[in-house]
Parts: C-alpha cells; sequence; structure tokens
C-alpha cells in the first residue's frame, strides 16, 4: 500500500512539473535558511555547558546609576572576590582576571614576538574553570609569584621540541617560570587566551587590592553545590549597600553587584561595557530564529496555496477513488506521501546545500561549525525525520481540503463544489500573510541598514583618520619629548601627541571634585591626559576658552579642558559660563602625600566626541595635561607616501627602543571594529530578505499561472470583444496587487513596533521616516507585479482561437 502511495505521489509530481519544480525550490530556500539558523543557534548555545561544575560557576556584575543612567558593567573591585571568599561559607572558591588589553612582548633566547590574549589571573583561576593541561601541574601552577601557564601553540612557537616547564619566558622583559601548558581551549568557552600570568605579577600594590571602588577585575564565584545563588547575592546587595554606599564619594554613584550564571555570560551580556567575553546577543539570535520560520512558513504556505488552487484539476481524480471504494483516510495519507515526497526531496538538496554553505558561513561568523550528514547517520536521521514533519505539517490542510470532496457533485460540475468560497478566501489569507512577512523583512531591513551605515559615519567630534597610534616602550618612554621632536621632523607627520585616553581605545573612569563652600563636591568622569598637542592632532573642536599653550606655564599643573556633555552634568550652564570655573582632581601619583590633589580651572570647551561605542552614551569627559603616566603616542600623519612615512617613524622608533618592535594601529581601524555585529546583521537580513522575498514570488508566480489557466476562455472572450493586453494585463494583476497592499498595511504596524524596540538600545539612532515604509511598499508591489505580469502578458498575448475553439 504504502510503496502504491508513492508511486502515485511520484506520478503526480512528474504530470505536474511546474507545481513540483516551484514547491520543491521553495522549500528548498526555506529549509537552508532554517538549517543554516539552526547550526548558528545551536553554536551560540552552546557555550559554557562542557566545563565541569560550570553550573556552580557564576561571574559578578555591576548595576551603575550615575545621575539617573544606568548601565552594566562587567568589571568589579579587587574586593568583591576577597570578601565572598571571606564571609560567605556557601562560596568554594573565587577567582580574578585583571582587566587589561595590552600586547606583551614574549623573548625566548633569540624569537620574539608581540602576544595577544594574555591575562592576570589569581592562583585558583582553574579551580574554577578546571582547563587540561598538557604539561604541569593546574592546582599549583599560578600559585607563585612571576609565574606563567602558556598555550600549547605558544609552546610549539617560543619552544619547539623542547619541554618548557621549568623554563624562563621574558615578558616585557621581565622574567617569568613556566609552569604549565595547557590543551586548546573548549571550543564554546566565553573566555578566549593564549596565556595566563599570576596575578602578583602585575605589581599591584596590596592597598589598592583591598579597594572597594577601583573597578579593575573580572570576578567569578564558584558555589557550593545545592547553594541558593539569589540568596548569595541578596546578602552580598545588602553589605554594599549598608556598607559601601555610605563611603561612596561621587553624588550619585553607586554599583549595585549582580551574579550571571557561566551559561549566560555569552548571550546575555550584549550590553555590558568593559567585557573581555567572547559575546553573542540573545536577541539577534531570536531575531534570526523568527526571520528563517518566516521563510520556512512562506515556503509552506507557498504549498498549501498551490495544492488547494490545484485542486480543480485533481477533482476528478478524487471523485473517481471515491466511488469505486477509497475512504477519505486513504485519500489524506495520498496526499501527504506527496507532500511528504516533496518535502524530504527539498530536505536531501537543502542538506546537500548547507554542507557547501557552511565554511562560508564559518568565515563570516568566525566559527568553526561542522556539519555533515552524510557521514553522520544520527545526524542525516534527524533531518530525514525534519523532512518528513514539514512535509505532514504543509500537507495536512490540503489534504483534509481534497479528500472532503463529494464525489457526486464533482463528477457533475467537475469543480471542487464544497468549500470552493472557503478554499479562495484562505488563499488571499495565505498570500497576504506572505507578502506581510516580506514587507516586514523589507522594513526591518532597511532600518538596520540605516543605523548602521549612521553608527558608521556619525561625526564623531573629531577626525580619527589618519591617525597612528601605538605603547611606548623601552627607552621612548624616558626620552618622549625627543622621541616626539624627531617624529616631528618628517614633512608627512602632521603633529604627535602623547598621554593616557585615545578614542576607541583606553581611557581612565575617574572623578573630578568642584570645590565649595561646604566641601568638595564630587563627580564621576571620564578622563583623558594628554599634552599641548593632544586636542590639534585628534582634531577636537573648541566652542568656547582656549586649548592647552605652551606659552601659558600654568596649564600643566592647573588646566582643565571639558567637554559639552560635563558642561551640563557639572551644573555650568554654557559652555561661556564653564570657562574658569574650578575643578579640583586627584592625582595618581602623589609626589609628597598620599592625597595630592591638582587644583585648577576650567580652560577650554570641546565639542562631545566620542571616544567610546555609539551604543554607549556620552558622560563627562576632562582632559589634562599630567605627563607622569603617558603610556601612548598618537602621530597624526598625512594622506601622501604613507608606506615611506610608517617606515620613517619605525626606523626613528628603533632609534630610541631597539628591543621592542614597533606594534602600531590606526584609530580608524579600532572604529571598525565597534560596529561588526550591526553590519552583520544588516547583511543577514538583506540575504533572508531576498530569499523571503523569492520564496513568495514562487508562490505568486505559480498562482498567477493557475489562474490565468483558469480564466483562458474568459479572456479569450475578452479579446474578441476589444480588451487589449494592457487591460488583460491588469484584470489578472489587479486582485494580487490589492493582496500584496493589504500585506503591507498589516506588516507595518508590526515593523514599526519591532524596530522602535530595538532602536531603543542605542542612544544615538535614526529615527524611523515615512519614506522607509513608501519604499517598502513600492518594492513589494513591484516585485509583485514583476512576478505576475509574466503570466499575465503571456495569457493577453495568446490567440483567443485556440481558447474559444474548444467550446
Amino acid at each position: 500500500m504504502f510503496k502504491n502511495y508513492l508511486k502515485t505521489a511520484f506520478r503526480n509530481l512528474t504530470r505536474y512539473k511546474g507545481f513540483a519544480i516551484i514547491n520543491i525550490a521553495s522549500l528548498t530556500i526555506g529549509i537552508i535558511g532554517c538549517l543554516v539558523i539552526a547550526l548558528f543557534v545551536w553554536d551560540e548555545k552552546k557555550f559554557d555547558k562542557s566545563i565541569p561544575g560550570g553550573e556552580n560557576v557564576y561571574r559578578i556584575y555591576e548595576e551603575r546609576k550615575d545621575n539617573n543612567a544606568t548601565t552594566y558593567a562587567a568589571c568589579t573591585p579587587p574586593m568583591f572576590a576577597t570578601f565572598l571568599q571571606q564571609q560567605y561559607p556557601e562560596v568554594a572558591t573565587t577567582a580574578r582576571i585583571m582587566m587589561r588589553n595590552d600586547k606583551f612582548l614574549m623573548e625566548v633566547g633569540e624569537q620574539k614576538g608581540y602576544e595577544e590574549k594574555g591575562l592576570f589571573v589569581d592562583s585558583s583561576f582553574f579551580q574554577v574553570f578546571p582547563l587540561k593541561f598538557v604539561k604541569g601541574n593546574p592546582a599549583t601552577a599560578l600559585n607563585e609569584p612571576a609565574t606563567i601557564v602558556i598555550s600549547e601553540d605558544l609552546a610549539k612557537k617560543y619552544f619547539g621540541t623542547v619541554d618548557p616547564i621549568g623554563k624562563t619566558i621574558k615578558i616585557d622583559k621581565d622574567d617569568l617560570q613556566v609552569k604549565g601548558v595547557m590543551a586548546k581551549l573548549p571550543s564554546h568557552f566565553h573566555l578566549d587566551f593564549n596565556y595566563l600570568m599570576a596575578l602578583p605579577s602585575a605589581g599591584i600594590a596590596k592597598e589598592r587590592m583591598a579597594n572597594w571602588t577601583w573597578h579593575q577585575f573580572y570576578s567569578y564565584i564558584k558555589l557550593k553545590p545545592g547553594t541558593d545563588a539569589e540568596l548569595v547575592q541578596n546578602k552580598f546587595q545588602a553589605h554594599i549597600k549598608k556598607e559601601i554606599f555610605p563611603t561612596l564619594r561621587q553624588e550619585g554613584s553607586t554599583f549595585l553587584p549582580f551574579l550571571q550564571e557561566l551559561q549566560e555570560i555569552h548571550l546575555r551580556s550584549a550590553d555590558f561595557v568593559y567585557d573581555n567575553a567572547v559575546r553573542g546577543n540573545a536577541t539577534y539570535v531570536k531575531a534570526l530564529t523568527i526571520i528563517a520560520l518566516f521563510v520556512l512558513l512562506i515556503a509552506c504556505f507557498n504549498f498549501i496555496n498551490l495544492a488547494t488552487a490545484r485542486s480543480f484539476r485533481r477533482a476528478k481524480e478524487i471523485g473517481v477513488r471515491k466511488v469505486i471504494g477509497a475512504d477519505r483516510q486513504q485519500l489524506i495519507v495520498q496526499f501527504i506521501s506527496e507532500t511528504v515526497l516533496l518535502a524530504v526531496l527539498s530536505m536531501i538538496i537543502a542538506a546537500a546545500a548547507t554542507f557547501f554553505i557552511v565554511p562560508s558561513l564559518n568565515e563570516f561568523t568566525g566559527k568553526a561549525i561542522q556539519f555533515n550528514p552524510f557521514s553522520n547517520p544520527a545526524l542525516g536521521l534527524l533531518i530525514l525525520t525534519a523532512g518528513i514533519v514539514i512535509g505532514i505539517l504543509a500537507g495536512i490542510y490540503p489534504a483534509l481540503v481534497l479528500s472532503g470532496f463529494q464525489p457526486i457533485k464533482v463528477l457533475k460540475s467537475m469543480k471542487p463544489v464544497g468549500g470552493g468560497i472557503s478554499i479562495s478566501w484562505l488563499r488571499q489569507g495565505l498570500v497576504v500573510i506572505q507578502f506581510a512577512l516580506s514587507a516586514l523583512l523589507i522594513v526591518s531591513t532597511l532600518i538596520v541598514y540605516k543605523q548602521t551605515k549612521y553608527l558608521n559615519n556619525k561625526d564623531l567630534g573629531f577626525n580619527k583618520e589618519q591617525i597612528l597610534y601605538f605603547q611606548m616602550r623601552g627607552d621612548v618612554s624616558r626620552n618622549l619629548e625627543t622621541f616626539k621632536t624627531e617624529l616631528k621632523r618628517s614633512p608627512n607627520v602632521v603633529s604627535v601627541t602623547s598621554g593616557y585616553g585615545l578614542p576607541g581605545d583606553q581611557y581612565a573612569g575617574d572623578g573630578i571634585a568642584i570645590p565649595g563652600k561646604e566641601g568638595d563636591k564630587e563627580y564621576s568622569a571620564n578622563v583623558f591626559i594628554g599634552d599641548h598637542d593632544y586636542v590639534k592632532t585628534l582634531g577636537l573642536r573648541i566652542i568656547a576658552g582656549r586649548d592647552f599653550s605652551k606659552d601659558m606655564a600654568t596649564d600643566v599643573k592647573e588646566a582643565f579642558i571639558i567637554n559639552e556633555t560635563a558642561v551640563k552634568e557639572l551644573g555650568f550652564g554654557t559652555p561661556e559660563k564653564a570657562i574658569g570655573q574650578r575643578l579640583n582632581w586627584d592625582e595618581w601619583e602623589p609626589e609628597d602625600s598620599l592625597n595630592k590633589v591638582k587644583k585648577g580651572r576650567v580652560i577650554g570647551v570641546v565639542q562631545d566626541f566620542h571616544y567610546k561605542s555609539l551604543h554607549e552614551k556620552l558622560s563627562t569627559s576632562v582632559i589634562q595635561i599630567y605627563p607622569q603616566v603617558a603610556f601612548k603616542v598618537a602621530v597624526k600623519l598625512k594622506t601622501t607616501d604613507l608606506k615611506n612615512t610608517i617606515a620613517f617613524i619605525n626606523n626613528t622608533w628603533n632609534k630610541f627602543s631597539p628591543g621592542y618592535p614597533l606594534d602600531y594601529q590606526f584609530m580608524d581601524d579600532s572604529y571598525g571594529k565597534m560596529y561588526k555585529s550591526e553590519e552583520k546583521l544588516s547583511d543577514l537580513l538583506w540575504i533572508f530578505t531576498i530569499m523571503a522575498i523569492v520564496v513568495g514570488c514562487m508562490g505568486l508566480f505559480g498562482l498567477a499561472a493557475f489562474s490565468a489557466e483558469m480564466r483562458t476562455k474568459e479572456i479569450g472572450i475578452r479579446k474578441v470583444l476589444g480588451a487589449n493586453v494592457f487591460n488583460i494585463v491588469a484584470l489578472l494583476s489587479k486582485n494580487f496587487l490589492v493582496l500584496v497592499t493589504i500585506s503591507s498595511i498589516v506588516a507595518f504596524p508590526i515593523a514599526w513596533w519591532a524596530m522602535d524596540n530595538w532602536l531603543e538600545d542605542f542612544p544615538y539612532r535614526v529615527t524611523i521616516s515615512w519614506w522607509i515604509f513608501g519604499i517598502a511598499i513600492i518594492a513589494a508591489l513591484a516585485i509583485a507585479l514583476f512576478t505576475v505580469s509574466f503570466q499575465s502578458i503571456k495569457a493577453a498575448i495568446a490567440n483567443p482561437v485556440k481558447s474559444l475553439r474548444t467550446e
């Protein structure tokens, strides 16, 4: 019986080739979209699930409130972990990672190079994250200062076949002893590093490590099995509110700790600031999942539409089958068998296509997803089962409709009498849903594209182009002024500056105080340390007051430049009124006391400049001269002869610091990396929108062909009576265009609501303009008209004699 069902199903597919091609193609496209997104989502959800004991590991993050603004930060003070370990018996162990993004010069003999992804960690790190070792003992590897654990790749690079355990590696000229070699990190670990150094090697003072307000560490705790994490969190928060909040000096500024499950870090930290985790985005994952399902739904709706539309062709077949004894159950199985055959064929083609698409997906996402259902029987069986399920779900309604025709009426009128009107309404309803989903995707894609373009092209308040910067090393820092003078000898060097804190790079989160009769009033601020050429080199725009001047000897000790936001948040009123206002700042390196304060005045106000991602709102920023902590050099270059200019900078560097290779980067490259996730989302939306439109058009094409066929004689009569090609095309296209218009009207409010919610995550965002919806409806109508017009024109130019002579 089953063999007969399949044979009949195959005959029907070969008989109606156009129907079969459209359905197989649309289902294939829909399934490809679902498979690709399913692989991506599955990979995203695997993060940190392979860490032994990971269900008891939590990361501490902060909810920061500053003048009614709320942000979430991944970095915490060093005392968080210390206090929890000492005061809470529920805590099994803790581990801290110091927040640093530096590259370190690694040297072993003559072999040397700058190595990224090096972390300073507590000795308990491997108790929280029990990673595999190739050599060494993880329990004791970082128990002593000046010790290091390296990856297997670094061990091969620097030691070759020699056992590195006990050997010495120089890190920025300091000797560290190798105590362990790690195996390759788990493929879905939220931390990415190549080597780990014992935290004492960072040289942080003991008093600094006892600080409650120095937010410089990623803190993890491992709770004892069965511990209520929420209870621990509540107790810790109560302590912070009672004991720490009263000691905070910055007005309106608080930070509250929360515990984040290990497995949530990857997908639930997209809006965190100062995070070093390998992060995904739960919102984007959900959105892509929904979009993939949209494409599959459109493909399934195509099948339902075309199956019910061609019910007239099969009416006689159904009537004859029922007369000779076929019951409804047999007919249902027969029709579902045809659908399942279609779906399974589509699934096989889609699986083969996905196999070739996955390498491109890996290149696009930076992942290492594996997909080969042809060599993995379990995966192949799962995909085959999914094809059968899709076939059943897509075919069950058409099967019920077709099997419900009454044989007497069918054979008498040769039409699917009974339910014809409801079938017509269903087809039209499905067309509306299909194009509503397509219109929704068109609008969403246009808005995401507009926002991404805005992020990349917004005026940042300074000029990031042609600025090269690098960290000072060796004798460069000891001969800084001479080094800068040497660089300026090149005619292609516009200006040079040095300091701590550059846009798109590291800067200091600190505080500033306004002195008053009742004492200092403190505010949080981002502090940028520069020199007399800082404003000029970055192209900052002074809107009130003046720049730092070498002619003003007091500028080094007493001058501050602030941004527009600082004028508002510090209560100065206008930029002009801010000039001359007094400010105090606690110096980082006091010379004659532990609390030396730099007392000065505002000499200038610069236009707000976006020194961080546009995902984050600007805050109070202060620029000052403080040579003691100069850390990096930035060089503004001319666009001409860039290659030779960089060679000149490198040669100059080697004169001052031959022991360190020059390691530079361009500022615009740093900004380009900030919006990669939005750019990728935009690209994916374009791909899926095109897929949805193509699938929808396939269904519309099939329905247009069916409509033209059903009205062949009507068209012939109209042409005989004088109708021209335009009249016939308008007649056949009108109904479809009305449906597409209705679908757009249905989709637009949903699209506006969804995208307005998405844009709320951006403090700097585009407006949702009316023209976006205009473009969407014009595009939808144009696509529908183009799709339908092919069949309409074909029917309109046909010879009416051929259609009428059969009467």
